[in-house]
């Protein structure tokens, strides 16, 4: 019974398998009730089976016409199997149906007796999944000893999460840490979906905003001037907004615990999605001690030096683990309001901005008369045409972490109506967050600051062009809460490291590409391992303790950690690309793509072009830098050289050990798999959402268009 009752929970994900396991030999479903009920041999009938069985059926034609079958008594329950994919019924293993001799026994509630996925989601305390087994007990009738058995759309092992009591939920009881059993048949998505669509938002809209904005633009605005530095992150802004939108699309319907690496294997070739996930895993493994040194030195803005550094990072690396320790739900949690502080800091200073240009400043500050665009007039493009390019690794190492949004996608509860308005958030974040706040940065503070001293992040943070603002100013505590959002930003994005670099690193193992102890992921659904090992990284930020080693610690993380994100974002676009040209290869139509990116395949090739540009712009850099090389010629020396671009020859030794190690064939668009794995769409949610916002008012459509 337990081996039927697996076998039922499997092949519910998939339907391309599906077969009949009777002692017969296991007979197709679909030539088993063809043989047996005339019934289903209408003109409609096996083409149903056939597009639900290969995932073709995205309009949902064929599945409500077997759902409808499915409720006719002398229907099978071959019918009745088709009809679960609808996300109307449950299955129920007790015994063999009466029409098909030692198949699965099939039943399934009507709409008005089923309580959706979606408020099961929502209940992580059980009662919901209580009350469904109590709606279905009388349908199965009260002798069943097996229990009720229910499986539900969404695919979650209730039996092995909901039998965890909460503080085993919460990944703190000893037997939260066992690893939890491969029972769904679906190894590669066995994290917990316990992200909400708050938590989703915020970290679309906030989530990547850290030191690269706060802290980077000092050296951003010392080497180009305030024009390079608006422009760049202008373009850098653009590029994100394309590879957003385009990651999207793919993660609604493709979800993958590894995130956009996976994608890349599958849409563009096996051997460079093996470069790109140990890239993308090293961004983020390289984060995690970058921004607790980050945290330590400006936590010394306070200090003054009275207490190491080091104290504070191993405060700061206990923290960290103490978050990580609630899985997801912490990473959330934390998110969520980390990014509302972030925003709220921004807003305000937005507004103080507004004032100072103005001249509103206090007399006793710099800012108490009109201060116009002085500096955009002394020194929009300082250092030129290398100025220029030189801002793009900052602005790069700013955005890095915005594509989390496709990651989270996969553990989020309800992607279908919260990933494309998270989507869209990110455009007002690069508008407001970012642009304007630089705009008031070039305005207020002159990119030959001496106290910007190169903008690196150990000088205490006073290196930080947010914070010299409320100096200038002369308004008494700004600097101070400028300088707590400092810290409580790189924490944040330390744990986004946490976060990323161990799904990623997850994903690896699951595919094959790492250690397989890798692959471990526990009842709580943390994947505990790949969390320790992102841990451990974090004590090479003891490495940094005094500012001189710290700013060299500094440099070369920033080279791996900047320069790796474009390869992500390239690699994005171009995955979509050529998952959209298979999609047309393969007569597919847009209408079965549930949300597409708004910009379509040229907002990929935009993307994938502006990613290409920018990766020439740093290689100009780093052969010519800003005021020439160390020797006081014009060109670099190999240390500087390869301190701003160690990412390009770190991501060709992968891609050519991924091709030496698993020797792929060349990929095609033909023979790009398009069916598995994809996500099962709630396609009656999906119109209704349409139908919702077509029948709105003129404000509230033009509200869900921008947001």
């Amino acid at each position: 019974m337990a081996a039927l009752r697996k076998t039922c929970k499997k092949e519910r994900q998939n339907f391309s398998k599906l077969t009949l396991p009777s002692p017969a030999g296991g007979i197709p479903w679909s030539e088993q009730a063809r043989a047996k009920h005339p019934r289903l041999e209408g003109p409609d009938a096996y083409q149903d089976f056939t597009n639900i069985e290969n995932g073709r059926d995205n309009g949902g034609a064929g599945d409500r016409r077997a759902s409808a079958r499915a409720e006719q008594p002398a229907i099978s329950g071959f019918a009745r199997l088709i009809a679960c994919g609808s996300g109307r019924c449950v299955c129920d293993v007790r015994q063999a149906d009466a029409d098909i001799k030692d198949a699965l026994r099939i039943r399934f509630l009507t709409p008005p007796e089923t309580i959706s996925s979606a408020a099961m989601e929502k209940d992580n305390s059980g009662s919901s999944d209580k009350a469904f087994d109590a709606k279905a007990a009388p349908v199965y009738g009260a002798d069943n000893e097996a229990g009720v058995g229910t499986v539900h759309v969404d695919g979650i092992n209730n039996d092995d999460y909901y039998g965890l009591d909460f503080w085993g939920r919460m990944g703190v009881t000893p037997e939260s840490f066992k690893r939890r059993p491969d029972t769904l048949g679906n190894k590669h998505n066995k994290l917990n979906q316990t992200m909400k669509s708050r938590h989703l938002h915020m970290i679309a809209i906030g989530g990547s905003i850290g030191a690269g904005l706060f802290v980077g633009t000092g050296s951003a605005l010392r080497r180009g001037g305030p024009a390079s530095l608006i422009i760049d992150y202008m373009i850098i802004g653009v590029m994100m907004f394309n590879v957003v939108f385009a990651l999207g699309e793919m993660s609604l319907m493709y979800p993958v615990s590894g995130g956009f690496y996976t994608l890349v294997t599958r849409f563009v070739d096996p051997s460079w999605g093996f470069a790109m996930g140990w890239n993308y895993f090293l961004q983020w493994f390289f984060i995690l001690p970058f921004e607790i040194v980050v945290a330590s030195f400006t936590i010394n803005y306070w200090t003054q030096g009275t207490i190491s550094p080091a104290v504070w990072m191993a405060v700061f690396l206990v923290a960290l683990t103490i978050i990580t320790v609630f899985g997801t739900l912490g990473y959330a949690e934390e998110e969520f309001w980390s990014s509302f502080l972030k925003l709220s800091a921004i807003i305000t200073f937005l507004i103080i901005g507004l004032v100072l240009v103005l001249g509103g400043g206090p007399e006793s500050g710099r800012y108490s008369e009109f201060w116009g665009d002085r500096y955009f007039r002394e020194n929009a493009f300082k250092n030129g045409f290398k100025g220029f390019c030189s801002v793009f690794v900052t602005a790069a190492f700013a955005f890095a972490g915005t594509e989390l949004i496709g990651l989270a996608a996969s553990e989020s509860k309800t992607p279908l109506q919260t990933l494309p308005s998270a989507c869209k958030q990110v455009f007002w974040r690069i508008t407001l967050f970012y642009i304007l706040s630089l705009l008031f940065v070039g305005l207020l503070i002159s990119a030959d600051d001496d106290k910007l001293i190169g903008g690196n992040a150990f000088a205490n943070s006073q290196a930080s062009p947010f914070v010299l603002v409320g100096k200038y100013a002369g308004l008494v505590g700004y600097d101070h809460f400028i300088n707590a959002i400092i810290m409580i930003s790189v924490i944040s994005i330390g744990l986004s490291g946490v976060y990323g670099g161990s799904r990623t690193l997850t994903a690896l193992a699951e595919q094959g590409y790492a250690p397989k102890i890798f692959n471990y992921v526990d009842r709580a659904g943390r994947p505990l391992y790949s969390t320790l090992i992102v841990l451990a990284m974090g004590f090479l930020a003891f490495a940094g303790t005094e500012p001189e080693s710290g700013q060299k610690l500094f440099d070369w993380l920033l080279s791996i950690s900047g320069l790796a994100a474009l390869f992500t974002w390239g690699s994005i676009c171009l995955a979509h690309i050529r998952f959209r040209m298979a999609w047309k290869r393969q007569g597919r139509t847009l209408d079965e793509i549930p949300f597409k990116a708004a910009l379509g395949v040229p907002g990929s090739y935009i993307g994938l072009g502006l990613s290409i540009l920018v990766f020439i712009a740093q290689m100009y850099v780093a052969i010519w830098p800003v005021g020439g090389g160390p020797d006081g010629g014009e060109l670099n020396d190999a240390e500087g050289f390869f301190m701003s671009c160690l990412a390009f020859p770190v991501v060709i030794a992968f891609w050519i050990a991924g091709y030496i190690w698993k020797r792929p064939k060349f990929l095609t668009i033909d023979n790009i798999d398009l069916d598995s794995g994809r996500r099962e769409i709630d396609w009656e949610l999906h119109r209704a959402i349409e139908a919702k916002r077509a029948n709105a008012s003129i404000p509230m459509k033009i509200v869900y268009k921008l947001f």
